[in-house]
């Protein structure tokens, strides 16, 4: 009995030993294809077509232990890598991975180039190279580094001095801190409308299928729709699509857009693969059947609104014949009326009048 046990104890340690050896070492017919650089490795080798016929806990074993073949096979290629220690000595040890071979595609689009301002156009085509500068100068009146703009800049605002010098040939009695601030005022509006136009530019640009709307006059002169289209433009450009956005005092309210103000929502990467697994399905049903995908819905309204255009065509059709009835009508009446005015005249006797010759007479 305790030689039976003896080899049973010993036949255990080789199974465990042989599994440990399984575990690190994976043989394989056709070696895999490696692209350390994005951790992907690719098998080449037919799986068992016996192994994955039907659904059952064999065929989940088998795909659990291929993958964990593959996983092992691709974390030995890492530890082949030139490793460092990071932050020091007592830090992890990490791998340099090498430039990806392998080029992923993209889940969503690449964004679309932003298009050029006036300004940029214009640098272009001059040949005007933008230089950087520090944020930062030196303020001799403050003795200290203030930004080069915007609030407590370097040399202070001018229309907020205790001083302003009379420009030559100015007129000695003109306000020059109200000269100041009036151009001040000036210039926050040219800037201001300079970025409503870049916004509505960028606006038309990214519809692309719509017609462009005609561009603001550079003159200055903007109609009414004009600036209230850019407005708009404007309003919707922040990131609350203008939920937060205070109205102008005689600004009209806006009805609520179609999407009610909702951005749009992309499906996770990683979620429910039945749900993924019916849309394609559906997809590709409607792609393959040949009977056109009917909306109830959309041809009824379609219909509604091509009998709303016909019934207005027709009764516009029936106001203008019966305004052309009345316009002969009056013509016709003004007509007889000059007609019987003249055969009055003609019927009427020369020189008849009123009692004994009261008619007039010719002076001799």
């Amino acid at each position: 009995m305790a030689a039976v046990r003896v080899e049973e104890v010993l036949a255990a340690a080789e199974e465990q030993e042989a599994e440990k050896r399984r575990s690190v070492t994976v043989e394989k017919e056709l070696e895999l294809e490696f692209d350390l650089g994005n951790l992907l490795a690719l098998d080449r080798n037919p799986p068992p077509a016996a192994g994955l016929r039907g659904a059952g806990p064999r065929r989940e074993a088998l795909l659990r232990a291929l993958a964990r073949d593959n996983a092992q096979l691709l974390v030995a290629r890492l530890w082949e890598l030139p490793a460092e220690r990071a932050g020091g000595a007592g830090g992890p040890l990490v791998a340099r991975l090498p430039e990806p071979a392998f080029r992923l595609p993209r889940e969503k689009p690449p964004p679309r180039p932003r298009p050029p301002t006036r300004w940029e156009q214009f640098a272009r085509l001059k040949g005007i190279r933008r230089r950087k500068r520090t944020s930062l100068v030196w303020d001799e009146q403050a003795k200290e580094w203030r930004r080069r703009w915007g609030y407590r800049r370097a040399g202070g605002d001018p229309a907020r001095a205790w001083l302003a010098e009379v420009p030559e040939g100015a007129d000695p009695q003109e306000d020059q801190f109200a000269r100041l601030r009036r151009e001040k005022r000036e210039r926050v509006a040219r800037n201001e409308l300079n970025r409503l136009r870049n916004l509505a530019r960028a606006h038309r640009a990214g519809t692309g299928t719509a017609a462009p709307a005609a561009p603001l006059h550079p003159t200055g002169h903007q109609s009414r729709e004009e600036l209230g289209r850019v407005a708009r433009v404007a309003r919707v450009s922040t990131a609350s699509l203008g939920r937060f956005q205070p109205r102008l005092p005689k600004e009209p309210a806006e009805p609520p857009s179609r999407s009610g103000g909702r951005k749009r929502r992309f499906e996770p990467l990683l979620g429910n693969l039945a749900a993924e697994r019916s849309r394609q399905l559906e997809l590709l049903r409607d792609m393959g059947s040949k009977r056109p995908v009917l909306d109830i819905t959309r041809a009824v309204n379609k219909q509604l609104r091509q009998e709303e255009a016909e019934a207005a065509a027709a009764k516009g059709k029936k106001q203008s014949q019966r305004g052309k009835r009345g316009r002969r009508q009056q013509r016709a009446g003004r007509s007889a009326k000059k007609s019987g005015a003249r055969r009055q005249q003609q019927q009427r006797p020369v020189g008849s009048g009123t009692g004994g010759g009261g008619g007039r007479r010719k002076k001799a």
